[in-house]
């Protein structure tokens, strides 16, 4: 492969990745946990947008549970986006160079 063609590879998947985060700009997921007690909330750029903890499930005792609530939360929502993505990537027919 040519070095003009790899430069041409390389702007190409620029230009997609930005196409991407264009698309994903507006996207959003809302993760549910401890009983709908902890809301988590992540956008398209996988960025914490927004965490609801119920009062009720701030007391010491309940410390642990809480910590592992908030946990499973991001790494349900951190699914559900990732599989946005990839359906996004999909849409726009992939990546050049990617299989």
């Amino acid at each position: 492969m040519s070095m003009f063609s790899k430069l041409k590879q390389f702007k190409d998947l620029r230009e997609q990745g930005k196409k991407l985060q264009g698309a994903l700009s507006g996207e959003s997921v809302t993760a549910k946990t401890f009983g709908d007690k902890v809301t988590l909330t992540v956008d398209g750029n996988l960025g914490i947008t927004n965490l609801v903890i119920d009062p009720e499930v701030l007391s010491p005792d309940k410390k642990v549970k809480l910590e592992n609530a908030i946990k499973e939360a991001h790494s349900d929502a951190m699914k559900k986006m990732q599989r946005i993505i990839a359906g996004k990537m999909q849409e726009m027919g992939g990546f050049p160079g990617m299989k």
